[in-house]
């Protein structure tokens, strides 16, 4: 298995180049940063200060959506306060940024067909990983849950299946039950499984992954608010090993699925 080097940490000011609309509740934001650029490995995150006020107190974190040149991008939904401000941010302002974060996702070398699956935002972790897999001849067979049409993003994806649970677009049903009637027509040795969505869709993946006996990682969604362990409220239960529980933003966001506890 091929583990990466976690790279420096930046805390910095960045300059916002772009914000676009990418459907009815989904933005992307783009800020100039040469240092996070070439820094991030899939699956690792940021961690946003939105303003100078105290609401919102705490960071919020975001996905390394993808790479352009010496540029980091992000997506988002405007959900609450915190997101709500960023959406009002302008091309040229300034953002207070920690990053990278996190441990990143492992490619096994000896892995032929690589399946990545999300739902929803989980979609911000899979473009840099699919840059990656595709760099290193891995076949990439992508899948990709929303609750409608209209909440997609399928920006950078490669081989894109999709699964809506109102049938407006795709499979009618739940973006997990797409994925295993693929699995029931391919050889599963040679399969290695890469996640990120909301924590039923997580559940719902660890029976696929005991039923076809094949690994995964997962990038677990949560409120990361330092982002490096020092506020300790992201915990995750593990299954065994030293530690009861490990940090999502240290430790993680990306966790063998068979080691917690969801």
């Amino acid at each position: 298995m091929n583990h990466p080097t976690i790279n420096t940490m930046y805390i910095k000011k960045f300059r916002i180049t772009r914000i676009n609309s990418i459907n009815p509740s989904s933005f992307n934001l783009q800020f100039y940063s040469p240092e996070i650029a070439s820094t991030s490995l899939p699956g690792q995150f940021i961690n946003i200060k939105i303003d100078e006020t105290s609401v919102p107190l705490l960071r919020r974190p975001f996905s390394v959506y993808n790479i352009n040149d010496d540029e980091v991008e992000i997506v988002f939904a405007v959900w609450g306060m915190g997101t709500k401000k960023l959406h009002q941010k302008k091309v040229g302002e300034y953002l207070d940024v920690i990053g990278p974060l996190g441990k990143p996702f492992n490619i096994n070398e000896e892995e032929k067909i690589s399946i990545l699956i999300a739902g929803g935002l989980g979609v911000a972790a899979l473009p840099l990983l699919t840059r990656a897999l595709d760099k290193k001849g891995k076949s990439i067979k992508t899948f990709l849950g929303a609750r409608t049409k209209n909440l997609l993003i399928t920006s950078y994806l490669k081989n894109l299946d999709v699964a809506t649970d109102d049938g407006s677009f795709g499979y009618h049903g739940t973006v997990v039950d797409l994925l295993h009637k693929y699995l029931l027509n391919v050889d599963c040795s040679v399969i290695k499984i890469y996640g990120c969505g909301p924590t039923p869709m997580l559940k719902a993946l660890v029976n696929i992954t005991n039923e076809f006996k094949v690994p995964c990682e997962v990038s677990l969604e949560t409120s990361m608010a330092c982002g490096f362990g020092i506020c300790q409220g992201c915990a995750v239960e593990m299954k065994q090993g030293n530690k009861k529980y490990s940090l999502t933003c240290k430790d993680g966001p990306v966790f063998n699925l068979k080691e917690i506890i969801l």
